[in-house]
């Protein structure tokens, strides 16, 4: 957990856009994106408990509240993901997400816009989110569109939560395409007119580039496009795939069929909008880190520093106050963890120790694998889990379910 430990995280929120390594019941390796976080080796918990159960068997250095993805619920019930669910499938689900919040999990995380769920009917999601709610917990999504469907997408992600009356967050909130730049004070407000009804959050990561698997709907031209991994060609990560096809004399549709399963960061996003996100009321900050990628987004190193460094310290989009809210108490409040996320007599000892005239992000595209400046001590529960550049050898982490200590 070194990248998060590095940069002061001690709580990681995992099992985000509908991935989660469990619970997966599938027998061949997972389809993408589930192959984000690893082969079928990795997904060898068909049960949650049993995923849980391995956690306290060998505890992280930080923290994990669990979400359970739609994803591997869809591929470990049905026999195909590109149609909706039958009833009898959603029944199957909704026994495998029963069980997964009996094993403390805290909610239900969708990933619309993948291959995985994108025939997934906005029904089936309030089915599976009606649960979750009935357990008081919480559905984060991924939407179905952050393009040029932006604003269907967020209405969708709305009448799940008020149809299922279940507390809901938009993950890494942002707007795609040069051609939607500026749109963000259209989504923001409908955001705003939503949370009037509602429990609705957001969180974004402070950068202008995205990342995920590489998939030609996601290639505009002109646009530049860093691979992060490949399985046939793992040597290209960190090539930008138009080099790539000149190199290989392909078009961009083959160099993408010969890379594939890969993974690519996507720089889609204007630096005003994401000002406008970060400076929204209440907005969490989240990395959205890929951990396996060969070359990832500097998001996984740098997300947390780069908040504080340039956005606080260089543009002051935040005050420093307002910055270590959004990553502490909001996300404390949102995921519903108690005695953490503020630094008060009787709260969990989780501490960071930073200097806010030097602390920024180091981490870049071209060397995304460095730790932060300006972060000398970071505490979990009471145990320094870093300190001196390195991390302790300290495993304090343990799962953290909703309203428990």
């Amino acid at each position: 957990m070194t990248p998060k430990v590095s940069q002061g995280v001690t709580t990681v929120v995992a099992g985000n856009c509908g991935i989660s390594l469990a619970p997966f019941s599938g027998r061949n390796d997972p389809p993408p994106p589930m192959n984000l976080l690893g082969t079928k080796e990795w997904y060898r918990f068909e049960r949650a408990h049993e995923y849980t159960e391995a956690l306290e068997e060998t505890p992280a250095a930080t923290n994990a509240v669990l979400l359970c993805g739609h994803s591997s619920l869809r591929a470990s019930v049905m026999d195909g993901l590109n149609r909706q669910a039958t009833p009898a499938e959603i029944d199957k689900m909704i026994i495998m997400l029963d069980e997964a919040l009996d094993a403390g999990f805290v909610g239900l995380s969708t990933g619309l816009a993948y291959s995985t769920a994108r025939a997934a009917s906005t029904e089936e999601v309030i089915e599976l989110a009606r649960v979750v709610a009935d357990r008081g917990g919480i559905h984060t999504s991924h939407m179905r569109d952050e393009e040029d469907l932006v604003h269907e997408a967020i209405h969708e992600t709305v009448r799940i939560g008020q149809e299922a009356c279940c507390a809901s967050v938009i993950s890494h909130f942002k707007v795609l395409g040069r051609h939607n730049h500026g749109r963000s004070r259209e989504t923001l407000a409908l955001v705003q007119k939503a949370q009037r009804d509602i429990s609705l959050d957001i969180d974004v990561y402070p950068y202008t580039a995205s990342s995920t698997i590489l998939l030609k709907k996601f290639i505009n031209e002109g646009e530049k496009v860093l691979i992060t991994w490949s399985d046939p060609h793992p040597e290209m990560a960190g090539r930008d795939l138009h080099e790539i096809a000149a190199e290989w004399m392909t078009s961009i549709d083959e160099t993408i069929d010969r890379l594939n399963p890969a993974g690519a960061i996507y720089f889609k996003m204007d630096e005003e909008d994401l000002k406008r996100i970060l400076a929204s009321p209440n907005t969490m900050i989240g990395s959205d880190g890929l951990p396996h990628d060969k070359k990832p987004h500097p998001r996984l190193w740098g997300t947390f520093p780069r908040v504080l460094g340039r956005y606080v310290r260089e543009l002051g989009v935040l005050s420093l106050e307002q910055a270590v809210h959004r990553m502490t108490g909001v996300p404390a409040r949102v995921f519903g963890l108690k005695n953490r996320g503020t630094l008060r007599p009787g709260a969990c000892a989780d501490v960071v120790v930073f200097d806010p005239q030097t602390v920024n992000d180091t981490a870049s595209y071209e060397n995304p694998e460095r730790p932060a400046a300006g972060i000398s001590l970071v505490m979990n529960d009471g145990q320094w889990i870093w300190r001196d550049g390195k991390p302790t050898g300290a495993t304090p982490g343990r799962q953290i379910h909703r309203g428990a200590i």
